[in-house]
């Protein structure tokens, strides 16, 4: 079954919740013992995660990552900066209160350090807030127009059900899918579905959905890498409700003296946020255009998926980065000459030319793809 044929009305419609990055830890994802439940097939658990609806849902979302990536000289990993905030996002462990309501409303709270921040809307604005800058941002969404097509979401990558996603697109001949066992996530009774790739160009070992069985909403995401057993991402609900939250959850009235700017609207609604790469249609191997400099272009499909960026400029000032690639190990091949970054999922090319390839795929891989790749 091609990801495009399958429904996403499971998803959380929006895409705010993609912010649940860079929060404070509270706990532990709660697992408790294997519950009885009904035997059920893996393509009959498969179809009705992928057609499960909920209009709304609330509760803490906790995640933790090890990617076993290697430490930047000179980033601390602190929020005020992209590169801080990348570190945050792909490390540690974090937590926050989500809400949703169908269709367009959601809201994030986060305690990060002692200050809160918090992202909402109601479908007609968005506030976003920081207690510790004492600042605050809203914005007024023009009307949304529903064109009856699916919408293009943003990566959400602390959203259980958009992690799900990610990986549920991946599913083709090359993915083995079965049911592994039951456990209880947050309370609540629910099997394990588990994606295993049969290819070794990937770094994933294995990905195990625990899918609620009753609504049939993945309540948890497990990645294990192809070595080890310990998981390399971890993310689901400490506690969850399926009852629809009340509209005065999605409002905000900023605390007094806090200062609050209001940019100009824009004149689409920002379903995919800048600076969050969405997959791109365009494919050089089909012989179509590929990306312009600095936008993302995949290569490839499924678990051997490859982001390539081009007209990346890394190198040159002998700061911070000139310092960590000095370490990296030089290889070449027919697409030029570079550096290659590893670690123990997540691994980069970066090559003299100033493009970066990017996956969950094998060293290998990245030069088999850099190979193919446009200049």
């Amino acid at each position: 079954m091609g990801a495009a044929q399958r429904s996403r009305r499971w998803l959380v419609p929006v895409s705010a919740v993609a912010l649940v990055a860079g929060v404070g830890t509270l706990g532990p994802v709660v697992a408790d013992a294997s519950p009885k439940l009904p035997d059920i097939s893996a393509q009959e658990l498969l179809a009705k995660v992928q057609t499960a609806k909920v209009d709304g849902l609330s509760g803490t979302v906790h995640s933790s990552a090890d990617l076993g990536l290697p430490a930047l000289p000179g980033v601390t990993g602190g929020s005020d900066s992209a590169s801080g905030t990348v570190t945050e996002m792909l490390s540690g462990e974090h937590t926050a209160r989500v809400a949703f309501a169908a269709p367009d409303k959601a809201r994030v709270s986060v305690l990060d350090n002692m200050a809160e921040r918090v992202w909402t809307t109601d479908g007609k604005s968005a506030w976003a807030y920081d207690s510790g800058k004492r600042e605050a941002v809203k914005l007024q969404l023009p009307e949304h127009k529903s064109s009856g097509k699916p919408e293009k979401k943003a990566p959400q990558s602390y959203n259980p059900q958009d992690v799900a996603k990610q990986f549920l697109d991946a599913i083709d001949p090359t993915t083995k899918v079965d049911v592994s066992g039951t456990e209880k996530v947050a309370g609540r009774d629910a099997y394990k579905l588990r994606l295993t790739p049969k290819t070794d160009k990937t770094t994933v070992g294995s990905v195990t959905l625990a899918v609620d069985s009753k609504t049939w909403i993945p309540l948890q995401v497990s990645v294990l890498p192809r070595t080890g057993t310990d998981p390399a991402v971890e993310i689901g609900f400490t506690d969850v409700s399926f009852a629809v939250p009340s509209a005065s959850t999605f409002a905000f009235t900023p605390p007094k003296g806090v200062e609050v700017t209001q940019p100009k609207a824009p004149t689409t609604r920002p379903d995919v946020p800048k600076g969050l790469p969405s997959k791109p249609e365009a494919k050089p191997e089909n012989g179509k255009k590929p990306g312009t400099a600095n936008e993302p272009t995949v290569l490839g499909e499924g678990w051997s998926s490859v982001v390539m960026v081009r007209g990346v400029k890394l190198t040159g000032n002998g700061g911070p980065v000139d310092q960590f690639l000095a370490g990296a190990q030089t290889v070449e091949g027919s697409w030029g000459k570079g550096k290659i970054v590893t670690s123990k999922m997540v691994n980069a090319l970066i090559t003299d030319d100033g493009r970066v390839f990017a996956g969950l795929v094998t060293p290998q891989t990245l030069q088999d793809a850099a190979a193919k790749a446009p200049r």
